[in-house]
């Protein structure tokens, strides 16, 4: 039986406390122009190649932050990444785990994951 259902990712949405705040952080440790739109107040869609990301300051709540990365970011070099993140003062949550992966929180405390590719 078919399903129509895509067996595909769109998007994923973070929620985040501070729309402005929140592109802004992200944009930076992306390495991304913070020059995109907020739609409708609240909506920061991040230019990203791949799956999608949107900061949402709408369904914030410290209840909704994520506990656990629900996804993680590809980098090349995870002790670059480590260094790098560190250097801008971000949380990390974890040291690198089997020279693969790590964590970090966003300013919202958000748990995300940096993953070797």
């Amino acid at each position: 039986m078919t399903s129509p259902i895509l067996n595909q990712i769109g998007t994923v949405f973070i929620p985040v406390s501070d729309i402005e705040k929140a592109r802004n952080w992200y944009c930076d440790i992306l390495a991304l122009e913070a020059d995109g739109e907020i739609l409708f107040g609240h909506l920061y869609i991040l230019p990203m190649k791949g799956i999608g990301i949107v900061l949402d300051s709408k369904i914030y709540s410290e209840e909704n932050t994520i506990k656990t990365p629900l996804f993680h970011f590809n980098s090349e070099n995870i002790e670059e990444a480590y260094s790098f993140l560190l250097k801008k003062g971000v949380p990390i949550t974890s040291e690198i785990q089997h020279d693969h992966y790590f964590t970090i929180k966003d300013p919202d405390g958000n748990q995300l994951m940096i993953c070797k590719c």
